[in-house]
């Protein structure tokens, strides 16, 4: 039996794409609405209403019914299988990280009806280290630069950032993937602009020595990026010819989505899911001060045997250790705001982007500090307008890539909301103005 299916046999409840668990409803979303936790399957509910998503057997089986890219230079493809294979550690520690991410990339790479190669990519990019970062300041598993990021929608700021994001990564991914295949048609051409650019590749192909990837003149870590994509797929189409121990991988969801409605320190989630803060971090290595801040980002991801030792640990200790925002003002001393919540002037700074000039507040900035017994009994006076006023409405303004599907998983949406409030919305085009409906509460 597959791991997230004991959950059912738990007592669970699943209404559309949330887990709840029955015994717990109650609790949880009448008596502290503060607390309120809900669970999703991580693409499985929305993607299958079956079994067949969560089949068994081996991942990497499934993976290589879906090889599709073309061997276009042998050559090179031969040199990369005989250094991977002459030193194979960097392939087998890129593939044991890989175990908690490949699953849903498989499946969001299966839906849009991807190579599945493309699964393998972050190999090449990152040897699938979400917190990678190289030298241009291209960051996690996909390795977006920050400009890249910020046109496909990755908020980055003091708390957060999207390219970190394993959710929100791969979905920016396999959108600009699929941009640069509309834009060039071939896939190996927008693999080679997913490494150099499309400018790079519309200009080499503009040069008249032919148009198809094998014939262009390209950058050398271009040239060589497809060819090492490739000798990465035949060692795992055929890991024992090349000498290498491909471990099975069981074909079903690692983790799943938890959603937080307030703040909360990464080592006291960790803690709740009796997991340790490594590992923890390996799923949510986007929260840049090792806050869950949950206006940024309110969605953690929990292995899928953690999450009923996560909600009862959550359900029996939420009270404890909560945090709350706090709006510091300019000219507001730091140690009096971290004596005000009791603690030191040292947690505040860790776990806070303070900007300080002479101790002081540079400017209005929002913090998160500990919940006081007041506030954790009720909402604190300053936040009651947050709680009780009608949602503002948002405005985006449409980026090149932008979709309606992309927009309102970015703001949490129904992609119906968005064309009932903007009626002459599509097709998008970058510059226009949309606006985003509240969030149902």
């Amino acid at each position: 039996m597959n791991r997230y299916l004991s959950l059912f046999s738990a007592g669970f409840l699943l209404i559309g794409a949330q887990l709840i668990p029955q015994t717990a409803q109650a609790d949880l979303f009448g008596s502290n609405p503060e607390l309120k936790i809900s669970y999703s399957l991580t693409t499985l509910s929305e993607a299958r209403d079956d079994e067949a998503s969560a089949q068994d057997g081996d991942l990497w089986e499934r993976i290589r019914t879906g090889f599709k890219l073309p061997e276009s230079d042998p050559r090179l493809t031969r040199v990369h299988e005989q250094y991977f294979a002459g030193n194979p550690g960097y392939l087998q520690r890129a593939v044991q990280r890989s175990r908690l991410y490949l699953f849903h990339i498989v499946e969001e790479v299966e839906k849009r009806g991807m190579p599945t190669e493309i699964a393998l990519l972050p190999i090449i990019e990152s040897a699938f280290n979400p917190q990678a970062q190289s030298p241009m300041k291209a960051s996690g598993m996909w390795q977006f630069i920050p400009s890249t990021g910020r046109i496909y929608g990755l908020e980055q700021n003091a708390w957060y950032d999207g390219r970190r994001d394993v959710l929100q990564a791969t979905d920016a991914a396999l959108d600009y993937l699929q941009n640069l295949y509309a834009m060039f048609g071939d896939w190996e051409l927008a693999l080679a602009a997913y490494n150099c650019g499309e400018g790079c590749v519309a200009r080499a192909r503009n040069r008249g020595n032919g148009s198809d990837y094998a014939s262009i003149k390209l950058p050398n870590e271009t040239r060589n990026y497809v060819p090492k994509l490739v000798a990465v797929r035949n060692i795992i189409q055929d890991p024992q010819r090349f000498g290498f121990n491909l471990e099975s991988v069981v074909n079903e969801a690692y983790f799943m989505q938890v959603t937080l409605s307030r703040p909360m320190e990464a080592h006291q989630a960790a803690k709740m899911a009796e997991m340790s803060l490594d590992e923890f971090l390996s799923l949510n290595p986007a929260f840049q001060r090792r806050v869950i801040y949950a206006d940024s980002r309110n969605v953690l991801l929990l292995p899928v045997d953690r999450v009923e030792t996560f909600q009862f640990n959550m359900h029996r200790q939420g009270a404890e250790k909560q945090l709350q925002t706090y709006t510091a003002q300019r000219g507001e001393s730091a140690s009096s705001i971290a004596s005000k919540f009791g603690v030191s002037l040292d947690w505040l700074k860790e776990y806070n982007p303070l900007n300080l000039i002479k101790g002081k507040v540079a400017k209005p900035t929002t913090l998160v500090v500990p919940a006081t017994r007041t506030a954790q009994a009720a909402p604190a006076a300053q936040a009651k307008p947050r709680a009780v006023a009608k949602p503002a409405a948002r405005v985006h303004t449409v980026r090149r890539g932008d979709t309606l599907s992309h927009l309102a998983k970015l703001y949490n949406v129904k992609v119906a909301d968005l064309r009932r409030v903007n009626s002459k919305a599509e097709p998008l085009k970058p510059g226009t103005k949309l606006t985003i409906p509240p969030v149902a509460s």
